[in-house]
């Protein structure tokens, strides 16, 4: 009996090649069976272990089948060296994200500090007008602030008032004033004791207008401030030591404290044990941390100081310079949570000259820095006695010291 099936059997299979037949002709493809492992393929794709359909050739073009094998890839992989599911990831450009991450951080930078520019520059209150000084000296070398200290009770509570041991006086006087000059030689602050004997000259009425004639008057310096304000105390200072006055800078009690809080207290080394009751002062000798309020006690102190007045003024100097130390340190420029509030109180509460900019204020607070590095001279203005109380200054020093400044020469004059 035949197993084969029909048209299959030895008989009918003639010479076919493959089925031990002798001829050379191999077996129709009609009839080739191939054989399928495995489970079943998904739909669309070709059967396990099968070679998938391959696009035919009609009317002298491929037609619209696409198997997907058609783009040159094998299995194993691509011709990109890639898995054979898709184009290779092309390798991260280093070089161009450094560059563009560059340019964004500095975009950030410079957008940053002309807001920062134009925040602070807002923040100064230009109220001093400069322009109404009459008959002024000519200006020399280098250049001269006028830093005064009044002790204005404004944006003081009743209870700040209190704490501060400020007391209730209305309007506002000079307590501290000092001349600094910047120059090539370094920084040069003096002090100007407020009972200096001055002579009051021909001045301009800051709000008036009016021409008020000088009668050689005589009076103590901080006299000419409660007078007629910061243009007759420019007026005078110049009338009297001949030194050109560039730039008024003026800060309240109020401003000071906040400023010294802000900045989170100033350190400094007292050089003695300081008790004074009406200032408020309660120091023992040593190295320690001021905040707002101990920092006010302290540079108003005259009356716990063998040298009242003049000792005071070198406590002033002392601490001004720690402060601008203080602010100038890394910990607070590069730290925006405690910079932006130093500048803000700090300019806040500032009165300066309409003609100031924020490039002269910083001028100026580096050299006050420059002095507590060393890098300057600290002084008060010569003395030659005193006469009814008030300081006489030593004319002849003085005319050598704005001499030197105005040559912005090294200062050699000493102080008392």
């Amino acid at each position: 009996m035949n197993d084969w099936p029909e048209a299959s059997s030895d008989d009918n299979r003639g010479g076919r090649y493959g089925r031990g037949s002798g001829s050379a002709q191999p077996e129709s493809a009609r009839v080739m069976r191939q054989v399928r492992r495995g489970r079943p393929a998904p739909p669309g794709q070709a059967p396990y272990g099968q070679v998938p359909q391959q696009p035919r050739y009609a009317d002298g073009g491929y037609d619209d089948y696409d198997s997907g094998y058609n783009t040159g890839q094998v299995y194993g992989g691509g011709r990109d060296g890639g898995d054979g599911y898709g184009p290779e990831r092309p390798a991260p450009d280093w070089r161009r994200r450094i560059k563009w991450t560059a340019i964004t951080l500095v975009t950030v930078l410079v957008v940053t500090t002309v807001a920062t520019y134009f925040w602070a520059d807002s923040k100064l209150n230009r109220d001093v007008d400069l322009s109404k000084v009459i008959e002024r000296p000519e200006k020399g070398e280098g250049t001269n602030y006028l830093i005064v200290g009044s002790d204005s009770r404004e944006g003081l509570s009743d209870e700040d008032k209190k704490r501060l041991r400020t007391g209730s006086s209305e309007g506002k006087r000079t307590d501290s004033m000092m001349i600094l000059h910047t120059g090539d030689n370094g920084p040069t602050l003096i002090s100007l004791p407020r009972d200096s004997n001055v002579e009051i000259p021909t001045f301009k009425g800051s709000e008036s207008g009016k021409i008020y004639q000088g009668t050689g008057r005589e009076v103590k310096l901080n006299a000419a401030y409660a007078e007629d304000g910061p243009e007759l105390l420019v007026r005078t200072v110049e009338f009297n030591t001949g030194l050109h006055i560039d730039h008024y800078v003026e800060i309240g009690f109020a401003g000071f404290a906040n400023i010294v809080d802000a900045a989170g207290g100033v350190e400094i080394d007292i050089p003695q044990d300081i008790k004074d009751t009406k200032s408020g002062a309660d120091f023992k000798k040593g190295k320690q941390t001021l905040n707002g309020e101990e920092a006010l006690a302290f540079v108003r102190t005259r009356y716990a100081l063998a040298g009242s007045d003049l000792d005071r003024t070198k406590n002033q100097q002392k601490f001004l310079s720690a402060l601008a130390n203080q602010v100038a340190t890394p910990s607070t420029v590069l730290n925006p949570f405690r910079l932006y509030p130093t500048m803000g109180a700090g300019l806040d509460s500032l009165i300066v000259d309409k003609d100031m900019g924020l490039f002269d204020l910083a001028d100026m607070f580096w050299s006050m820095k420059g002095v507590s590095g060393g890098e300057g001279t600290s002084m008060n203005m010569p003395l030659a006695g005193s006469a009814g109380g008030n300081l006489l200054w030593d004319k002849d020093k003085v005319k050598q010291l704005v001499q030197q400044l105005n040559n912005d020469e090294k200062v050699t004059v000493k102080g008392d």
